[in-house]
């Protein structure tokens, strides 16, 4: 959003040891520029990695434990399987040549140094840029030390390339405050002094700028100067550069009212992005009433301290990290942080608890966008709660309520890691320790790992009946039936399916769980050959998804329906209901609802598209290729069930019957190399199909099938 003034020495040796080391660490105090010199360099170098260059914010995540789910986050590798994160990475990434930015590791030194000699032994065309205060002291790690910008004299009436770089960029951002400011034979001297006072540091010279809205050059450098003197007082013993920077955040905080300050303070525990509401729940009382945090927010955007972001749900802010930590320094030594900490903590589990209210129904979209912003501070949250004593049923409680993120917008290994965590700190049989119990149940059916889900699912049955939780029970007897569903089991799994929708009825609940117990219930009948019953239960859930907006248990219903239509003859209608699946599922990046769309889709490509058109076998087969790539990203594929893999079994046979062994192979494979969004195209109707429209731009498209290999029945 601004301009990139000068380190361009810097950003020749970055480009000659990108180009010679796999790991290069740039390092430097906070606020020196390290990330949009690693940036920049990276946007140059991204010509030699054919196969993506990425941005990875480690800033935000506080648990070691989740610096690989962020990874694979930043990378669009969504995996819902039990596998360990650096597993997953190491097999995505191979045979790739990447470059990965690791941006803020400082505060997970160590962890980024396991997994970046992890990855690079195993990964040989990955290359790792780093920025970092401290070194990884990781084996093969290059350093380049960034230091600030260079400060000479101002000359006045330079051309702006011929001014020192530190020079240059006070004037750029002065000019944004104040669009005549030049550099002048009045205010060169005063300029340059303060650029030398605040040692070239970017966002030192920043915050400064940010002060010609009220100050003139001289007036900065004359408070700067007391401010240097107050602030250094303290420690002879600090680096001098730390005490540059604290000296400028120091500064530019003694600017603002007590008001602000305290506001400032408050707002540090953030960990992400927030909204206005966010900000007067967590920060207000004590000092600031909640109708004051409008203007107080206002003035810190205005002090370059907080920064304003644009979303497509209004205004959003941020705090540097940099600053935020200043502020939270200021928060402990007032004796707040733990208060704030908690209001924090109630806010995002009351975005939680809207979302979950809110998910089933015409804002289910919206909910997924809107707590996907707020994944940094739902984890900051789960975390306060997991290590505060006494917090461990709100963990319990928060980690449940989350079911509807983590199931339906494809984070199963996440929720299970926080799900499972909670649940080994309280074992008192409580009504959110029940929850917990069912979702954790849940993500491990979809899993397809049932060795965990039937003891939890019997723990949360057995605990509901102690205690009469109906609730519970209804869920935990669903989940069941779910277990029996993917044991193929289908007569069981209807009756538990009966069962709890029997409790779900009689306590009043309706909502997508609701929905997808009457789905799964007409797959049970599907299973067992009865097509009219499982229809009746497929209308019933579509009637109850169209009334109340409901799109992801809809994705599913679409699903179901096809697939019976397909068992019918329906051939058409089984094709336009599974391209919907496929896409509302993408919506809310679903893996288990795509993949089971894309493998339905590939069995019919396998049928005549309308009479005298043969089936695509080919495409059949690239699809099939791209289904089992996503599958691998999901769990056990089929769910380790015979059912699911029944569509998927049949059309493999009816491939084989109809192509060659080479064309049978080489169709599977360049359907592998699709990713997610390049494999939803396609089933999507993107591209491959010789009746279709032309291949999607992507890995080896695959060629118009010959006559030869196209079957005109089935």
């Amino acid at each position: 959003m601004t301009g990139f003034v000068g380190r361009q020495e810097e950003l020749a040796a970055l480009a000659a040891l990108l180009s010679s080391a796999r790991l290069v660490t740039v390092t430097g105090p906070g606020g020196v520029g390290k990330s949009r010199l690693a940036l920049r360099a990276a946007a140059r170098a991204a010509g030699a990695f054919p196969d993506g260059t990425w941005l990875v914010d480690v800033a935000p995540v506080q648990d070691r434990l989740l610096l690989g789910h962020a990874v694979l986050e930043a990378l669009h590798l969504t995996d819902d399987t039990a596998r360990p994160p650096l597993d997953v990475l190491t097999e995505r990434l191979a045979g790739r040549r990447v470059l990965l930015v690791l941006d803020g590791c400082e505060h997970l030194v160590e962890a980024c140094a396991e997994l970046a000699d992890a990855l690079l032994r195993a990964l040989p065309g990955l290359r790792l840029l780093i920025t970092s205060r401290t070194a990884l002291r990781a084996s093969g790690e290059h350093l380049l030390p960034v230091a600030p910008l260079p400060v000479g004299p101002a000359r006045p009436g330079a051309l702006p390339d011929a001014l020192p770089d530190a020079v240059r960029l006070f004037a750029e951002r002065a000019r944004a405050v104040l669009p005549s400011f030049e550099v002048t034979e009045a205010n060169a001297e005063a300029v340059a002094l303060l650029c030398r006072r605040l040692d070239g540091i970017p966002l030192a010279l920043e915050l400064a700028a940010g002060r010609l809205r009220a100050l003139s050059v001289e007036q900065v450098t004359a408070r700067l100067d007391d401010r240097f003197r107050l602030l250094t007082g303290g420690s002879r013993t600090a680096l001098p550069r730390h005490q540059t920077l604290r000296t400028t955040i120091g500064w530019s905080h003694e600017l603002c009212t007590v008001q602000e300050r305290l506001l400032w303070a408050r707002l540090s525990v953030f960990a992400g992005g927030f909204d206005l509401e966010a900000a007067e729940y967590v920060c207000a009382g004590e000092g600031i009433e909640a109708e004051e945090v409008l203007d107080l927010l206002d003035e810190l955007v205005a002090k370059s301290v907080v920064l304003r972001e644009d979303s497509a749900f209004g205004v959003r802010f941020r705090l540097l990290d940099t600053l935020s930590e200043y502020g939270g320094r200021w928060l402990r030594a007032a004796g707040e942080e733990q208060r704030l900490l908690r209001r924090h903590r109630d806010w995002y589990l009351g975005v939680a608890t809207w979302g979950e209210v809110e998910w089933f129904g015409p804002r289910q979209a919206e909910t997924a966008e809107r707590t996907g912003l707020a994944h940094a501070d739902l984890r900051a949250a789960l975390e306060f709660s997991l290590s505060e004593p006494g917090e461990e049923q709100v963990a319990l409680l928060l980690a449940g309520t989350l079911w509807f993120y983590w199931i339906g917008c494809g984070h199963l290994g996440e929720g299970r890691h926080w799900l499972d965590r909670a649940l080994a700190l309280d074992r008192e049989p409580t009504e959110a320790r029940a929850k917990a119990l069912w979702v954790t149940g849940y993500t491990a059916v979809l899993q397809g790992d049932l060795g965990f889900a039937r003891p939890a699912l019997e723990e949360c049955r057995r605990q509901a009946l102690d205690t009469g939780d109906d609730r519970a029970l209804a869920y935990a007897v669903h989940r069941q039936g779910c277990v029996a569903l993917v044991g193929d089991d289908p007569d069981r799994a209807a009756e538990l399916f009966e069962e709890a929708l029997w409790h779900y009825r009689t306590i009043g609940e309706l909502n997508s769980n609701v929905v997808m117990a009457m789905l799964e219930l007409g797959l049970a009948h599907l299973f067992q050959g009865d097509l009219d019953s499982g229809e009746l239960w497929f209308g019933q859930a579509r009637e109850l998804c169209e009334e109340h907006g409901e799109q992801w248990a809809y994705g599913y219903v679409l699903y179901a329906t096809a697939y019976s239509h397909w068992l019918d003859g329906a051939v058409q209608p089984a094709r336009a209901l599974a391209r919907e699946c496929v896409r509302l599922n993408h919506l809310f990046r679903d893996l288990l609802g795509i993949v089971l769309g894309i493998d339905l889709l590939a069995l019919l490509e396998t049928e005549p598209s309308r009479p005298g058109r043969p089936g695509d076998l080919r495409e059949a087969r690239v699809l099939q290729g791209a289904a089992h790539r996503i599958w691998r990203t999901v769990g056990n594929p089929f769910l380790g069930s015979r059912n699911f893999f029944g569509p998927h079994q049949e059309c493999s046979e009816r491939a084989r019957a109809g192509l060659t062994a080479q064309e049978y192979e080489e169709c599977y494979e360049a359907g592998a190399r699709l990713d997610l969004d390049a494999a939803v195209t396609r089933a999507l109707g993107g591209g491959g199909s010789a009746q279709g429209p032309e291949p999607a731009p992507g890995p080896r498209a695959v060629p118009p099938a010959p006559a030869s290999s196209r079957v005109r029945n089935s």
